[in-house]
Protein backbone atom coordinates (compact mmCIF):
# COMPACT_ATOMS: atom_id res chain seq x y z
CA UNK A 1 0.00 0.00 0.00
CA UNK A 2 1.66 3.21 -0.74
CA UNK A 3 1.16 6.23 1.79
CA UNK A 4 -2.01 7.59 0.09
CA UNK A 5 -3.73 4.42 0.69
CA UNK A 6 -2.47 4.14 4.35
CA UNK A 7 -3.85 7.48 4.69
CA UNK A 8 -7.62 6.55 2.97
CA UNK A 9 -7.66 3.29 5.58
CA UNK A 10 -6.79 5.63 8.68
CA UNK A 11 -9.44 8.32 7.78
CA UNK A 12 -11.70 5.33 6.99
CA UNK A 13 -10.89 4.09 10.54
CA UNK A 14 -10.91 7.62 11.96
CA UNK A 15 -14.76 7.95 11.14
CA UNK A 16 -15.86 4.87 12.37
CA UNK A 17 -14.05 5.16 15.84
CA UNK A 18 -15.91 8.79 16.04
CA UNK A 19 -18.87 7.24 15.43
CA UNK A 20 -17.94 4.53 18.13
CA UNK A 21 -16.98 7.27 20.98
CA UNK A 22 -19.97 9.34 20.03
CA UNK A 23 -22.40 6.36 20.60
CA UNK A 24 -20.34 4.96 23.80
CA UNK A 25 -20.12 7.62 25.57
CA UNK A 26 -23.37 9.12 25.32
CA UNK A 27 -25.16 7.25 28.60
CA UNK A 28 -22.06 8.64 30.71
CA UNK A 29 -23.39 11.88 31.37
CA UNK A 30 -20.12 13.78 30.07
CA UNK A 31 -19.41 17.24 31.43
CA UNK A 32 -19.19 19.99 28.75
CA UNK A 33 -15.82 20.50 29.43
CA UNK A 34 -14.89 16.40 28.70
CA UNK A 35 -17.04 16.68 25.38
CA UNK A 36 -14.91 20.22 24.44
CA UNK A 37 -11.82 18.15 25.03
CA UNK A 38 -13.44 15.27 22.78
CA UNK A 39 -13.66 17.94 20.08
CA UNK A 40 -10.43 19.59 21.06
CA UNK A 41 -8.33 17.51 18.31
CA UNK A 42 -11.09 18.46 15.59
CA UNK A 43 -10.95 22.04 16.47
CA UNK A 44 -7.33 22.10 15.83
CA UNK A 45 -7.17 20.60 13.00
CA UNK A 46 -10.33 22.78 11.73
CA UNK A 47 -7.77 25.63 12.53
CA UNK A 48 -4.77 24.38 10.09
CA UNK A 49 -7.51 23.48 6.87
CA UNK A 50 -8.87 27.00 7.79
CA UNK A 51 -4.85 28.65 7.96
CA UNK A 52 -4.28 26.76 5.00
CA UNK A 53 -6.86 28.08 2.79
CA UNK A 54 -6.52 31.65 1.89
CA UNK A 55 -2.54 31.10 0.09
CA UNK A 56 -4.14 27.56 -1.28
CA UNK A 57 -6.72 29.00 -3.33
CA UNK A 58 -4.72 32.08 -3.69
CA UNK A 59 -1.74 30.41 -5.17
CA UNK A 60 -3.83 27.61 -7.12
CA UNK A 61 -5.94 29.96 -9.51
CA UNK A 62 -2.73 32.35 -10.00
CA UNK A 63 -0.33 28.99 -10.70
CA UNK A 64 -3.24 27.38 -12.91
CA UNK A 65 -4.19 30.37 -15.43
CA UNK A 66 -0.89 32.50 -15.83
CA UNK A 67 -0.04 29.19 -17.64
CA UNK A 68 -3.08 29.24 -20.04
CA UNK A 69 -3.99 31.17 -22.68
CA UNK A 70 -6.73 33.45 -23.43
CA UNK A 71 -8.45 30.58 -25.41
CA UNK A 72 -8.38 28.25 -22.93
CA UNK A 73 -9.34 30.32 -20.01
CA UNK A 74 -12.18 30.95 -21.76
CA UNK A 75 -12.97 27.47 -22.20
CA UNK A 76 -12.41 26.34 -18.90
CA UNK A 77 -14.31 29.19 -17.62
CA UNK A 78 -17.75 28.66 -20.18
CA UNK A 79 -17.45 24.93 -19.70
CA UNK A 80 -17.62 25.42 -15.27
CA UNK A 81 -20.02 27.75 -15.51
CA UNK A 82 -22.58 25.80 -17.70
CA UNK A 83 -21.86 22.80 -15.48
CA UNK A 84 -22.05 24.62 -11.77
CA UNK A 85 -25.70 26.10 -13.24
CA UNK A 86 -26.82 23.06 -15.24
CA UNK A 87 -26.44 20.35 -12.29
CA UNK A 88 -27.81 22.80 -9.40
CA UNK A 89 -30.87 23.22 -11.18
CA UNK A 90 -30.96 19.47 -11.35
CA UNK A 91 -30.86 18.88 -7.76
CA UNK A 92 -33.12 21.71 -6.90
CA UNK A 93 -35.81 20.22 -9.74
CA UNK A 94 -34.98 16.58 -8.40
CA UNK A 95 -35.19 17.79 -4.72
CA UNK A 96 -38.77 18.92 -5.18
CA UNK A 97 -40.22 16.12 -7.41
CA UNK A 98 -39.27 14.29 -4.48
CA UNK A 99 -40.27 15.99 -1.68
CA UNK A 100 -43.91 16.89 -3.59
CA UNK A 101 -43.95 12.45 -4.16
CA UNK A 102 -43.03 11.51 -1.09
CA UNK A 103 -44.67 14.20 0.93
CA UNK A 104 -42.96 13.66 4.40
CA UNK A 105 -44.41 16.89 5.83
CA UNK A 106 -47.74 14.49 6.28
CA UNK A 107 -45.91 12.26 9.08
CA UNK A 108 -46.43 14.50 11.62
CA UNK A 109 -44.97 17.85 13.60
CA UNK A 110 -41.27 17.94 13.42
CA UNK A 111 -39.28 17.17 17.07
CA UNK A 112 -36.99 20.19 16.63
CA UNK A 113 -39.74 22.74 16.91
CA UNK A 114 -38.36 23.89 20.15
CA UNK A 115 -34.41 24.94 19.09
CA UNK A 116 -34.26 28.49 18.61
CA UNK A 117 -32.29 29.68 15.45
CA UNK A 118 -30.30 32.76 15.68
CA UNK A 119 -31.84 33.68 12.08
CA UNK A 120 -35.10 33.89 12.70
CA UNK A 121 -34.46 36.82 14.79
CA UNK A 122 -32.91 38.47 11.90
CA UNK A 123 -35.33 40.78 9.00
CA UNK A 124 -34.10 37.67 6.59
CA UNK A 125 -32.54 39.36 3.19
CA UNK A 126 -34.94 39.17 0.01
CA UNK A 127 -33.43 36.95 -2.80
CA UNK A 128 -32.80 39.87 -5.40
CA UNK A 129 -30.79 41.59 -2.29
CA UNK A 130 -28.46 38.89 -1.47
CA UNK A 131 -27.74 38.89 -5.20
CA UNK A 132 -26.74 42.42 -4.79
CA UNK A 133 -24.35 41.20 -1.70
CA UNK A 134 -23.01 38.43 -3.87
CA UNK A 135 -21.93 41.10 -6.26
CA UNK A 136 -20.66 43.11 -4.10
CA UNK A 137 -18.80 40.74 -2.57
CA UNK A 138 -17.27 39.65 -6.13
CA UNK A 139 -15.40 43.39 -6.72
CA UNK A 140 -13.83 44.16 -3.49
CA UNK A 141 -13.25 47.86 -2.30
CA UNK A 142 -10.20 46.51 -0.23
CA UNK A 143 -8.86 43.05 -1.16
CA UNK A 144 -6.72 42.78 2.03
CA UNK A 145 -10.05 43.14 3.65
CA UNK A 146 -11.33 40.65 2.09
CA UNK A 147 -8.91 38.08 3.23
CA UNK A 148 -10.74 38.57 6.87
CA UNK A 149 -14.10 40.00 5.86
CA UNK A 150 -17.20 40.62 3.49
CA UNK A 151 -20.00 42.96 3.02
CA UNK A 152 -23.57 42.33 4.17
CA UNK A 153 -26.03 44.82 3.29
CA UNK A 154 -28.95 45.96 5.94
CA UNK A 155 -31.50 47.60 4.68
CA UNK A 156 -34.25 49.87 6.86
CA UNK A 157 -37.17 49.80 4.33
CA UNK A 158 -38.88 52.63 6.95
CA UNK A 159 -36.30 55.31 6.56
CA UNK A 160 -36.13 56.69 3.12
CA UNK A 161 -32.99 58.13 4.34
CA UNK A 162 -31.12 55.85 5.45
CA UNK A 163 -32.44 53.08 3.44
CA UNK A 164 -28.88 51.04 2.74
CA UNK A 165 -25.90 50.82 5.11
CA UNK A 166 -23.06 48.26 4.47
CA UNK A 167 -21.88 46.12 7.19
CA UNK A 168 -19.08 44.37 7.13
CA UNK A 169 -19.05 40.48 8.78
CA UNK A 170 -16.28 38.60 9.65
CA UNK A 171 -16.18 35.82 7.14
CA UNK A 172 -13.56 35.44 4.56
CA UNK A 173 -14.59 37.10 1.25
CA UNK A 174 -13.72 33.87 -0.88
CA UNK A 175 -15.49 35.49 -4.02
CA UNK A 176 -13.33 38.54 -3.73
CA UNK A 177 -10.00 37.09 -3.55
CA UNK A 178 -11.20 34.46 -6.49
CA UNK A 179 -12.00 37.53 -8.63
CA UNK A 180 -8.87 39.23 -8.03
CA UNK A 181 -6.65 36.00 -8.10
CA UNK A 182 -8.36 35.10 -11.53
CA UNK A 183 -7.52 38.48 -12.65
CA UNK A 184 -3.56 38.71 -11.98
CA UNK A 185 -3.59 35.32 -12.97
CA UNK A 186 -5.18 36.16 -16.77
CA UNK A 187 -2.86 38.93 -16.87
CA UNK A 188 0.07 36.98 -16.32
CA UNK A 189 -0.45 34.74 -18.30
CA UNK A 190 -0.88 37.60 -21.27
CA UNK A 191 2.56 39.36 -20.59
CA UNK A 192 4.27 35.54 -21.10
CA UNK A 193 7.59 35.49 -20.86
CA UNK A 194 8.41 38.98 -19.12
CA UNK A 195 6.85 37.41 -15.93
CA UNK A 196 8.40 33.83 -16.55
CA UNK A 197 10.31 34.52 -12.81
CA UNK A 198 7.54 35.67 -11.27
CA UNK A 199 5.55 32.74 -13.01
CA UNK A 200 8.34 30.39 -11.20
CA UNK A 201 8.66 32.22 -7.56
CA UNK A 202 4.43 31.59 -7.20
CA UNK A 203 5.04 27.38 -9.06
CA UNK A 204 7.50 27.54 -6.49
CA UNK A 205 4.89 28.99 -3.26
CA UNK A 206 2.26 26.83 -4.70
CA UNK A 207 4.82 23.95 -4.19
CA UNK A 208 5.35 24.52 -0.12
CA UNK A 209 1.60 24.75 0.23
CA UNK A 210 1.05 21.74 -1.07
CA UNK A 211 3.50 19.96 1.02
CA UNK A 212 1.94 21.94 3.79
CA UNK A 213 -1.80 20.71 3.15
CA UNK A 214 0.05 16.85 2.81
CA UNK A 215 1.32 17.18 6.55
CA UNK A 216 -1.59 18.97 7.83
CA UNK A 217 -3.67 15.74 6.30
CA UNK A 218 -1.54 13.68 8.04
CA UNK A 219 -3.30 14.67 10.79
CA UNK A 220 -7.20 13.90 9.22
CA UNK A 221 -7.69 10.85 11.15
CA UNK A 222 -7.55 11.90 14.68
CA UNK A 223 -9.49 15.29 13.69
CA UNK A 224 -12.45 13.62 11.80
CA UNK A 225 -12.76 11.20 14.94
CA UNK A 226 -12.98 13.60 17.12
CA UNK A 227 -15.26 16.24 15.04
CA UNK A 228 -17.61 13.52 14.68
CA UNK A 229 -17.86 12.27 18.21
CA UNK A 230 -18.00 15.75 19.76
CA UNK A 231 -21.46 16.34 17.62
CA UNK A 232 -22.73 12.81 18.54
CA UNK A 233 -22.07 13.65 21.96
CA UNK A 234 -23.98 17.60 21.86
CA UNK A 235 -27.30 15.97 20.33
CA UNK A 236 -29.51 16.08 23.42
CA UNK A 237 -31.80 13.30 22.08
CA UNK A 238 -30.60 11.49 19.01
CA UNK A 239 -32.57 8.64 18.52
CA UNK A 240 -35.85 10.98 19.12
CA UNK A 241 -34.57 13.45 16.91
CA UNK A 242 -33.96 11.23 14.29
CA UNK A 243 -37.65 9.43 14.89
CA UNK A 244 -39.36 12.75 14.60
CA UNK A 245 -38.04 13.78 11.53
CA UNK A 246 -37.58 9.86 10.10
CA UNK A 247 -39.39 10.91 6.75
CA UNK A 248 -37.84 14.44 6.14
CA UNK A 249 -34.36 12.92 6.74
CA UNK A 250 -35.11 9.94 4.09
CA UNK A 251 -36.25 12.37 1.49
CA UNK A 252 -33.25 14.13 1.36
CA UNK A 253 -30.91 11.34 1.71
CA UNK A 254 -32.35 9.61 -0.99
CA UNK A 255 -32.34 12.91 -3.33
CA UNK A 256 -28.35 13.30 -2.33
CA UNK A 257 -27.86 9.57 -3.37
CA UNK A 258 -29.49 9.81 -6.53
CA UNK A 259 -27.96 12.84 -7.38
CA UNK A 260 -24.38 12.22 -6.85
CA UNK A 261 -24.76 8.48 -8.29
CA UNK A 262 -27.38 8.67 -11.16
CA UNK A 263 -27.46 12.48 -11.78
CA UNK A 264 -23.96 13.96 -11.57
CA UNK A 265 -22.32 10.01 -12.61
CA UNK A 266 -24.81 9.91 -16.01
CA UNK A 267 -23.26 14.06 -16.89
CA UNK A 268 -19.74 12.68 -16.33
CA UNK A 269 -20.17 9.26 -18.07
CA UNK A 270 -21.83 11.38 -21.37
CA UNK A 271 -19.17 13.73 -21.07
CA UNK A 272 -15.92 11.00 -20.95
CA UNK A 273 -17.34 7.70 -21.60
CA UNK A 274 -15.34 7.00 -18.49
CA UNK A 275 -16.71 5.41 -15.95
CA UNK A 276 -17.87 7.96 -13.35
CA UNK A 277 -17.82 5.52 -10.00
CA UNK A 278 -13.70 4.55 -10.73
CA UNK A 279 -13.43 8.71 -10.84
CA UNK A 280 -15.73 8.81 -7.32
CA UNK A 281 -13.60 6.55 -5.61
CA UNK A 282 -10.59 8.10 -6.05
CA UNK A 283 -12.85 11.38 -4.57
CA UNK A 284 -12.95 9.27 -1.29
CA UNK A 285 -10.72 10.82 1.41
CA UNK A 286 -12.49 13.97 0.21
CA UNK A 287 -15.60 13.10 0.94
CA UNK A 288 -14.67 11.46 4.18
CA UNK A 289 -12.85 14.93 5.25
CA UNK A 290 -16.17 16.63 4.17
CA UNK A 291 -18.48 14.31 6.22
CA UNK A 292 -16.08 15.30 9.46
CA UNK A 293 -15.59 19.01 8.71
CA UNK A 294 -18.91 19.55 7.22
CA UNK A 295 -17.25 22.30 5.29
CA UNK A 296 -16.17 22.61 1.10
CA UNK A 297 -13.47 25.30 1.96
CA UNK A 298 -11.76 23.01 4.56
CA UNK A 299 -12.05 19.82 2.70
CA UNK A 300 -10.53 21.81 -0.61
CA UNK A 301 -6.83 20.70 0.23
CA UNK A 302 -7.67 17.10 0.19
CA UNK A 303 -9.27 17.37 -2.69
CA UNK A 304 -6.85 18.63 -4.88
CA UNK A 305 -4.72 15.84 -3.76
CA UNK A 306 -7.49 13.18 -4.98
CA UNK A 307 -8.17 15.24 -8.11
CA UNK A 308 -4.61 15.46 -8.77
CA UNK A 309 -2.74 12.25 -7.54
CA UNK A 310 -6.02 9.65 -7.71
CA UNK A 311 -7.48 10.94 -10.73
CA UNK A 312 -4.82 12.65 -12.74
CA UNK A 313 -6.50 15.51 -13.17
CA UNK A 314 -4.44 18.19 -14.53
CA UNK A 315 -3.49 20.59 -12.36
CA UNK A 316 -4.34 23.84 -14.71
CA UNK A 317 -7.85 22.05 -14.37
CA UNK A 318 -7.95 21.86 -10.84
CA UNK A 319 -6.44 25.05 -9.62
CA UNK A 320 -8.79 26.96 -11.24
CA UNK A 321 -11.95 25.04 -11.78
CA UNK A 322 -11.79 23.73 -7.88
CA UNK A 323 -11.78 27.07 -5.90
CA UNK A 324 -14.92 28.05 -7.97
CA UNK A 325 -16.44 25.33 -7.49
CA UNK A 326 -16.03 25.18 -3.72
CA UNK A 327 -17.81 28.23 -3.62
CA UNK A 328 -20.63 28.57 -6.02
CA UNK A 329 -21.11 25.15 -6.93
CA UNK A 330 -23.54 23.75 -4.11
CA UNK A 331 -25.40 20.92 -5.59
CA UNK A 332 -26.04 18.94 -2.51
CA UNK A 333 -27.50 22.45 -0.46
CA UNK A 334 -29.69 23.28 -3.27
CA UNK A 335 -31.55 20.01 -3.20
CA UNK A 336 -31.49 20.59 0.73
CA UNK A 337 -33.30 24.04 1.07
CA UNK A 338 -35.87 22.83 -1.86
CA UNK A 339 -37.05 19.71 0.23
CA UNK A 340 -36.82 21.85 3.29
CA UNK A 341 -38.12 24.33 2.31
CA UNK A 342 -41.45 22.44 1.46
CA UNK A 343 -41.03 20.21 3.71
CA UNK A 344 -41.48 23.17 6.56
CA UNK A 345 -44.55 24.02 4.42
CA UNK A 346 -46.34 20.81 4.47
CA UNK A 347 -45.80 20.44 8.10
CA UNK A 348 -47.84 24.18 8.15
CA UNK A 349 -50.39 22.70 6.25
CA UNK A 350 -49.90 24.98 3.25
CA UNK A 351 -50.09 23.35 -0.38
CA UNK A 352 -48.06 25.02 -2.90
CA UNK A 353 -48.91 25.99 -5.95
CA UNK A 354 -47.17 25.36 -9.27
CA UNK A 355 -46.13 29.26 -9.37
CA UNK A 356 -44.41 29.18 -5.73
CA UNK A 357 -42.74 26.01 -6.61
CA UNK A 358 -40.84 27.67 -9.09
CA UNK A 359 -39.94 30.41 -6.70
CA UNK A 360 -38.45 27.47 -4.90
CA UNK A 361 -36.55 26.55 -7.88
CA UNK A 362 -35.19 29.71 -8.74
CA UNK A 363 -34.56 31.31 -5.22
CA UNK A 364 -32.84 27.69 -3.86
CA UNK A 365 -30.87 28.06 -7.19
CA UNK A 366 -29.64 31.48 -6.39
CA UNK A 367 -29.15 31.24 -3.05
CA UNK A 368 -27.16 28.15 -2.90
CA UNK A 369 -24.53 29.98 -5.06
CA UNK A 370 -24.38 32.38 -2.69
CA UNK A 371 -23.89 30.07 0.29
CA UNK A 372 -20.60 30.17 1.92
CA UNK A 373 -18.60 27.09 1.94
CA UNK A 374 -19.35 27.28 5.45
CA UNK A 375 -20.78 24.66 7.71
CA UNK A 376 -24.40 25.13 8.27
CA UNK A 377 -24.69 28.14 5.48
CA UNK A 378 -27.29 26.43 4.22
CA UNK A 379 -29.71 27.42 7.29
CA UNK A 380 -29.10 31.11 6.35
CA UNK A 381 -30.54 30.87 3.03
CA UNK A 382 -33.36 28.70 3.71
CA UNK A 383 -34.71 31.52 5.35
CA UNK A 384 -34.75 33.60 2.18
CA UNK A 385 -36.77 30.51 0.77
CA UNK A 386 -39.11 30.57 3.65
CA UNK A 387 -39.60 34.69 3.59
CA UNK A 388 -40.09 33.94 -0.78
CA UNK A 389 -43.52 31.57 -0.65
CA UNK A 390 -44.86 33.49 2.33
CA UNK A 391 -43.81 31.52 5.75
CA UNK A 392 -42.29 33.02 8.93
CA UNK A 393 -38.52 32.65 9.39
CA UNK A 394 -39.30 30.87 12.71
CA UNK A 395 -40.40 28.06 10.68
CA UNK A 396 -36.59 27.19 10.26
CA UNK A 397 -36.63 25.86 13.88
CA UNK A 398 -38.50 23.10 13.10
CA UNK A 399 -34.87 21.15 11.03
CA UNK A 400 -32.55 23.04 13.12
CA UNK A 401 -32.27 19.84 15.48
CA UNK A 402 -31.19 17.16 12.03
CA UNK A 403 -29.05 19.73 10.35
CA UNK A 404 -26.13 19.02 11.65
CA UNK A 405 -25.99 15.56 10.19
CA UNK A 406 -27.40 16.37 6.89
CA UNK A 407 -25.24 19.34 6.56
CA UNK A 408 -22.06 16.71 6.55
CA UNK A 409 -23.93 14.73 3.93
CA UNK A 410 -24.64 17.58 1.38
CA UNK A 411 -21.28 18.86 1.60
CA UNK A 412 -20.12 15.37 0.70
CA UNK A 413 -22.13 15.54 -2.25
CA UNK A 414 -20.56 19.15 -2.60
CA UNK A 415 -17.42 18.33 -2.55
CA UNK A 416 -18.07 14.99 -4.89
CA UNK A 417 -20.04 17.69 -7.55
CA UNK A 418 -16.88 19.64 -7.80
CA UNK A 419 -14.64 17.22 -8.47
CA UNK A 420 -16.71 15.57 -11.12
CA UNK A 421 -16.92 19.30 -12.43
CA UNK A 422 -13.02 19.25 -13.07
CA UNK A 423 -13.26 15.73 -14.69
CA UNK A 424 -16.18 17.25 -16.81
CA UNK A 425 -14.71 20.81 -17.35
CA UNK A 426 -11.02 19.02 -17.88
CA UNK A 427 -12.30 16.48 -20.75
CA UNK A 428 -14.62 19.39 -22.96
CA UNK A 429 -11.57 21.90 -22.58
CA UNK A 430 -9.01 19.26 -24.24
CA UNK A 431 -6.15 21.06 -22.62
CA UNK A 432 -2.78 18.94 -23.49
CA UNK A 433 -0.67 18.96 -20.37
CA UNK A 434 2.78 18.71 -22.75
CA UNK A 435 1.47 21.95 -24.24
CA UNK A 436 0.33 24.40 -21.52
CA UNK A 437 2.50 23.43 -18.78
CA UNK A 438 5.63 24.48 -20.79
CA UNK A 439 8.95 24.63 -18.96
CA UNK A 440 7.16 25.45 -15.46
CA UNK A 441 7.05 22.75 -12.91
CA UNK A 442 3.72 22.37 -11.47
CA UNK A 443 3.23 19.28 -11.14
CA UNK A 444 5.83 17.87 -8.38
CA UNK A 445 4.97 15.49 -5.76
CA UNK A 446 5.13 16.91 -1.90
CA UNK A 447 5.11 13.08 -0.35
CA UNK A 448 8.21 13.18 2.59
CA UNK A 449 8.40 10.07 3.01
CA UNK A 450 9.81 9.51 -0.16
CA UNK A 451 13.65 10.06 -0.71
CA UNK A 452 14.90 12.77 -2.74
CA UNK A 453 14.77 12.63 -6.40
CA UNK A 454 16.89 14.57 -9.16
CA UNK A 455 15.34 17.72 -10.47
CA UNK A 456 14.00 15.98 -14.02
CA UNK A 457 12.54 13.12 -12.18
CA UNK A 458 11.07 15.12 -9.67
CA UNK A 459 9.39 17.39 -12.99
CA UNK A 460 8.02 14.30 -13.85
CA UNK A 461 6.20 13.16 -10.88
CA UNK A 462 2.10 14.24 -10.64
CA UNK A 463 1.34 15.84 -7.77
Amino acid sequence: MNSEEVLLLFTMIGVVFGVGIGIAFRNINLSNMAIHLIGFPGEIFMNLLKMIILPLISLSIICGLCQLNAKQSGKVGMYSIIYYFITTFMAVFLGIVLVVLISPGKFGQSGGGKVESQYAKQEPPSAFEKILDLIRNVFPENIARSTIQQVESHYNKSDANNFHKKVYVDQMNVLGIIFFCISCGLIMGSLGDKVKSLVEVFNAMDIIVNKAVYLIMLLSPIGIASLIAQKLLEVDNLIATFQSLGMYLVTVILGLIIHLFVTLSLIYFLATKKNPYKFLHGLTPAALTALGTASSAASLPVTFQCLENNNHVNPLISKFVLPVGATINMDGTALYEAVASIFIAQLNGMTLNFGQLITVSITATMASIGAASIPSAGLVTMVMILTAIGLPAESANLILAVDWFLDRLRTCVNVMGDGIGCGFVEHLSEIETAETIGTFPTNIKVDPMENEKSSDDTQNTVL
